[in-house]
Order: structure tokens, then C-alpha cells, then sequence
């Protein structure tokens, strides 16, 4: 019986690869399936392997040059594995450009165990003080891997943290300019306005580039962190970026057109206020924060680009799965989020 078709990846094909390749992990024909929230690139679940495994591919069609980057996400994976960073188990990347498994580098990872913690109802399985609990570890983990010592694991030539966020300002625009289907107007107002306002960077270590809950599992009772996920814009750089895109998030639900962002923070289930956590960030890390406005409205301009990048592929008719209909009707409310904080 011929395996079924799933979008972007051949199963028969990654059977006989891994057949080859890893025979240690073979137990029989693998099964896939398209891992449901992915926006960025592709994430599937892959059975059928001595143990569940997890492949992860840049998405279909118009794929912005420098935002999936799969050596980038093997390699820190790789390097953190030895630190209290909760991260998967990677197993191999592979350059498959041009080939018959996904015609891309992929990059395949144990399967950790937990779930994301993506939509309110799931609130109801963990009590208020779980859930307060399971935020502080969140921020814990932050602090944590700003605190990593990058020689010692082997990135210190990661990235190149002097003139990171001007450089970044660089990176988005023409990630931006790459995505243009339409005027918003917002939008190039707030890029204009960043590039006026830089600030400092005083301290340097790992940017995960995208940390948030959703990108978290949790497993057991109470619920802790088995593994932060999704590290493909990682880099080494100034760490209150990702404080900043935290906080985005974090109060993703207050926006306009935010149904089209699933999020499970509520404070009403416990969660505590960003302030707080902020707080708690910087008791952890020894420091004092500045004020943020910058690095929040920076947020806001990255995701928003983000979202054009996947509004422009959903025109094109390269996303999979559901929901994407909805996602250019966040960029507007973004940006103006963005020009209001700064």
C-alpha cells in the first residue's frame, strides 16, 4: 500500500535515508504527520522509529534567506545539550537541497516529551498556582541561557554581537522588501522609527529569537519544562531582545485581530503580569532593566514582517495546514502596537 502524501516531506524516501544512515533507530516503515501551530518552518512527527522523532524543514515556496535556518537550529541544539538548557536530543542535519526527502537541509531530533500549552482550555488541566509556577520557570530558563557561557559550548562564533541590533534593523527590512504584496504604511513608519532610536547594547549571550510559552513543552504534574523549542533565529547578540519579544507574547491577546494568535496566557488562570516577570528576570540574571520600550516595539516590527513573510506564501498558496487566511490581519495592529510603545 503506497504511504500517504504529506505536504514537503517523502516518507518512503526518509525511511530508506534513515535505513542508511542511522540503522540504530530503525524499527520498521516510518509514518509522518505535520505538526499542527507551525507558522514558520515545518515540523513533523515522525513514527515508527525505535523511538518518536521529530523533522524539521524551512517551509514551501517563498522562504526569506536568513529566518530558517536549519545548521543554525542543529547547531545550538547540539552545543546546549550539555548545559540546564532544557532542549531536544538533535540526531543529524542533512543538505537534502535538490534531493527526494524534502528537497531542503532538514534536521532530525528526538521527540521530547510534553505538550505545548497553545490554547486556554488547556489552563483548566494545571491550578493557578501551576500555572504561576510554570511561568517563572519560563523566565528562569531565560536568564539561564543569557547566562550560558558561549566559549565554553562552543559558540563563540555563533554570531557577532557587536552592531547586532542595527544589523538586525538591516535584516528585517530586506526580509520585508522580499515580502511586499501590499502598502502598510504602519509598518515602514515603525522600521523608520526604530533606525532613529537604537539603544546601547551592554551585555551580549545566546538570543533565542523567538522565546515565548508556546514554544516550551510541558510535561508531568506539576507541569515543568521538558524542552524549549523552535531556536532557527538564534544567535549571539543583546539579550533584551528576547525580553522584548517575551513580552510581546506575553500580551499577544490584547491586540486587535489577535484571534488569528493563539495564546494561553490569561491572567485570569494565574499567569502573572509581564512587570512581574520582568522582575524575576532580572533579580535572576543581576541586573537592572532598562526601560524596554525600544526592545518591545522592535518585537512587534520583527513579528509583523514575520507575518507578512507567511501572508505572502498563503497568497501563493505555500502553507500548510490551517488558520493562515487570518494572519495578515495582525501586521496593521502590530505595527501600530510597535510605533505606540516606542
Amino acid at each position: 500500500m503506497p504511504m500517504p502524501e504529506i505536504p514537503g516531506l517523502n516518507v518512503a524516501a526518509l525511511t530508506r535515508w534513515l535505513s542508511e544512515s542511522h540503522p540504530e533507530l530503525v524499527a520498521g516503515p516510518l509514518s509522518a504527520q505535520v505538526i499542527a501551530g507551525g507558522r514558520s518552518n515545518l515540523t513533523y512527527s515522525i513514527d515508527g522509529a525505535k523511538g518518536p522523532l521529530i523533522l524539521r524543514r524551512p517551509p514551501l515556496g517563498h522562504v526569506l534567506s536568513s529566518a530558517h535556518d536549519m545548521a543554525r537550529e542543529h547547531r545550538v541544539i547540539s552545543a546546549l545539550a550539555g548545559t540546564a538548557i532544557p532542549v531536544p536530543v538533535a540526531i543529524d542535519l542533512v543538505d537534502d537541497t535538490g534531493g527526494d526527502i524534502t528537497g531542503t537541509p532538514f534536521f532530525l531530533m528526538e521527540r521530547a516529551s510534553g505538550s505545548v500549552v497553545v490554547r486556554p482550555e488547556q489552563n483548566a488541566e494545571y491550578t493557578r498556582e501551576e500555572i504561576r509556577g510554570l511561568s517563572f520557570e519560563l523566565v528562569h530558563h531565560l536568564a539561564a541561557l543569557h547566562a550560558v557561557d558561549v566559549a565554553a559550548v562552543g559558540l563563540e562564533t555563533f554570531g557577532k554581537p557587536e552592531g547586532y541590533l542595527t544589523r538586525q534593523l538591516s535584516t528585517w527590512r530586506r526580509q520585508l522588501d522580499a515580502s511586499r504584496s501590499r502598502d502598510v504604511p504602519a509598518l515602514d513608519e515603525l522600521q523608520a522609527a526604530l533606525e532613529r532610536s537604537v539603544p546601547e547594547t551592554v551585555r551580549t549571550g545566546i538570543v533565542h529569537g523567538d522565546y515565548r510559552l508556546d514554544n516550551a513543552l510541558v510535561n508531568g504534574k506539576p507541569p515543568r519544562i521538558s524542552a524549549i523549542l523552535d531556536w532557527e533565529m538564534a544567535t549571539l547578540g543583546d539579550p533584551l531582545v528576547d525580553l522584548g519579544i517575551f513580552a510581546l507574547y506575553w500580551e499577544i491577546g490584547k491586540l486587535p485581530s489577535a484571534s488569528a494568535f493563539a495564546s494561553a496566557v490569561d491572567p485570569a488562570a494565574g499567569y502573572p503580569e509581564f512587570e512581574e516577570l520582568a522582575a524575576y528576570y532580572a533579580a535572576q540574571a543581576g541586573i537592572t532593566l532598562p526601560d524596554l520600550s525600544w526592545y518591545r516595539a522592535f518585537a512587534a516590527y520583527k513579528l509583523a514582517v514575520i507575518l507578512e513573510g507567511i501572508h505572502y506564501r498563503y497568497q501563493a498558496g505555500d502553507t500548510v495546514g490551517e488558520g493562515f487566511d487570518r494572519i495578515g490581519d495582525l501586521v496593521g495592529p502590530l505595527a501600530e502596537n510597535g510605533l505606540k510603545v516606542l
